[in-house]
């Protein structure tokens, strides 16, 4: 399979070569063009976040604590005193980043659901959920973010599939087929306990009718 510098580094350009097109398409302006590149080389590593000890699962979890922490400071600075706050703040940090990232990584198992079209389609839709409520960014905006972390997402498990075949050999390897796969059936529950959190983000979804518009100037540009 890919390591983390191949998918961060391929996920990285195609974020870019995306920002760039959007930006000269005039869909974006510079610093969403950043925030586009960004979004789609953490999504080329996103999956591999159900790997014990990875650089990814280390830097997800810790920007996930990150996030976490300015969250309780914004919801929890009107109820606490400043040495409270702190004290919360630095207990919701290493909750998320170590307690749990040790939970999760027992909970999951690599080339597992998270290497799947169903986590692909469940990590897009948060974002987009994300970025129009708790950021307030317009519908446009909202889905070219979900479309970000979509291709990332979509390069990391191509490049486990190509990592997969071994040309000098002519062969198949035994990884090959446990990345791209529309849903992960070994572990049924958590399958559906994913399909049940995807099916649940359709409510805080932006507007669908923005979302093909942008397709159609995509397919247009395409042409």
């Amino acid at each position: 399979m890919a390591n983390f510098r191949t998918h961060i580094t391929v996920a990285a350009a195609g974020g870019a070569l995306l920002a760039y097109v959007g930006f000269k398409a005039q869909w974006w302006p510079p610093v969403q063009a950043l925030v586009v590149c960004a979004l789609t080389a953490l999504g080329g590593i996103l999956p591999d976040i159900d790997a014990d000890h990875s650089r990814s699962n280390r830097l997800i979890f810790t920007l996930l604590g990150a996030l976490a922490l300015v969250m309780g400071a914004v919801l929890l600075q009107p109820l606490l005193s400043l040495v409270m706050l702190l004290l919360a703040c630095v207990g919701i940090y290493i909750g998320v980043r170590y307690v749990g990232g040790v939970l999760f990584s027992r909970l999951t198992v690599h080339r597992g659901g998270w290497h799947s079209l169903l986590a692909a389609a469940m990590c897009s839709m948060t974002a987009a959920a994300l970025s129009f409520h708790w950021l307030a960014q317009p519908a446009r905006l909202a889905w070219s973010h979900a479309v970000a972390v979509l291709v990332g997402v979509l390069i990391h498990l191509l490049l486990d599939e190509m990592y997969s075949v071994d040309l000098a050999g002519g062969r198949l390897k035994r990884s090959f087929g446990t990345a791209l796969k529309p849903v992960y059936l070994q572990r049924p529950l958590a399958s559906l306990l994913m399909l049940i959190a995807t099916v649940a983000l359709v409510p805080w979804l932006p507007p669908w009718d923005v979302l093909r518009a942008l397709l159609t100037q995509v397919a247009g540009l395409w042409r």
